[in-house]
């Protein structure tokens, strides 16, 4: 199984974003209420590999159409603003 890429993350204020790519090794996804990116953090400085394209490393929204035992089963996904939380936007209940 390959880990679904994060096609874009248009949360500019991330740490691992850079011109909206993910640079991230793997993300979260999920927390009790939402599709959050649990991975998101901001800082001054920019991190993760610059080399490599993130990846959607776990998944918690077992209620999602596209995880499969809290795997992400998408070919790719996006992060962005769902009002004001930082989610995946790919996310599509069950």
């Amino acid at each position: 199984m390959q880990m679904p890429t994060v096609n874009e993350c248009q949360v500019e204020a991330c740490a691992y974003n850079t011109e909206h790519a993910c640079h991230a090794l793997a993300i979260t996804v999920g927390n009790s209420s939402h599709a959050e990116c649990e991975t998101f953090f901001k800082v001054s400085s920019k991190g993760g590999d610059p080399a490599a394209t993130g990846r959607v490393g776990a998944c918690k929204m077992a209620n999602c159409q596209h995880n499969v035992q809290y795997e992400c089963q998408a070919s790719g996904i996006v992060v962005g603003y769902a009002q004001q939380d930082i989610d995946c936007l790919t996310y599509a209940p069950a």
